[in-house]
């Protein structure tokens, strides 16, 4: 069974037509490869049972988002095979995803924030890492959104940076008085000497002069916060999150932080209003004397 052969209409679509990122479109690739691997038959041979049996494989050895991402790209692959009519029945009809317990995002203190943004800049790759932390705080990107950059996506005569979202959609975010310096003496001065001699657009460059990674970014986050005492549960989304939740909490509307989130649902912005009350409330019961966690009594 040559499962490449199965999946490749479908693959071309959402790289083509849909122009879906390439992590997004990595992911729907090897979600459907272990798909096919796990059922063994042919997409039309596949029934409803087949799936159920595949769903409940995978509860026992996932948590319950990384099995509805599994059914989300099953199903998304289904209904372009009965789009183009290459199936009559579609076996994940009615098929849903499983329940979720809502999580609060982790989001880091601004005293912490302060701590990872203060870093000693001695060469080219600190001037770089302090670029890209003050970015991502400023302007509350993804670390894919961020690693996609060009030079040419930096506006700094308007303050503004140019990148793009889910779905390859395009959005404008302001830059801050700190992240605008971090990144003009980063462009304009620290660069090059990344390049290797390479011609090159990308923004943030490896040691070798190439794109840096998601798992490099993550690395250099992590030991910048070991090095700065920041011994938070950190991820390059934590900076994001925290970003949201600062603004909330300093007085900005959910709809300005939905648009510099690039969030197509304001519900998926409205958990930055239960992070921030919980962050309030938390100041609340270490400071006031009366509170259970503020009283010496």
């Amino acid at each position: 069974m040559n499962i490449d052969k199965m999946i490749e209409d479908y693959m071309n679509y959402i790289n083509l037509e849909r122009q879906l990122s390439k992590n997004t479109a990595d992911g729907y690739y090897r979600d459907l490869i272990d798909f096919f691997k796990y059922i063994n038959k042919d997409y039309k041979s596949i029934t409803r049972n087949d799936i159920i049996k595949y769903i409940e494989y995978l509860s026992k050895k996932n948590n319950p988002r990384t099995v509805n991402r599994h059914i989300v790209s099953i199903k998304n692959y289904y209904k372009f095979m009965e789009k183009k009519n290459k199936i009559t029945i579609n076996p994940t009809e009615n098929i849903v995803g499983l329940k979720m317990s809502k999580t609060v995002p982790h989001v880091l203190s601004e005293e912490d924030i302060n701590k990872l943004l203060d870093i000693n800049l001695n060469n080219a790759y600190d001037y770089r890492n302090k670029a890209m932390l003050e970015l991502m705080y400023s302007s509350g990107l993804r670390v894919s959104e961020l690693l996609s950059l060009e030079v040419n996506n930096i506006d700094l005569d308007n303050y503004i940076v140019r990148c793009f979202g889910k779905g390859s959609k395009e959005r404008i975010v302001p830059l801050t008085d700190s992240a605008y310096t971090a990144l003009y003496d980063y462009i304009y001065v620290y660069r090059n000497t990344l390049t290797k001699n390479k011609m090159t657009n990308i923004l943030f460059l490896n040691s070798r002069g190439n794109k840096l990674s998601r798992q490099g970014f993550t690395k250099i986050l992590k030991t910048i916060a070991l090095e700065k005492g920041v011994n938070k549960d950190l991820s390059p989304h934590t900076i994001r999150h925290s970003f949201a939740t600062h603004l909330i909490d300093h007085g900005a509307d959910l709809r300005s932080v939905q648009t510099m989130l690039g969030h197509e649902n304001i519900k998926t912005t409205q958990i930055y209003t239960h992070v921030s009350n919980n962050y309030v409330k938390e100041n609340y019961d270490e400071a006031h004397p009366r509170s259970k966690k503020g009283s010496k009594l």
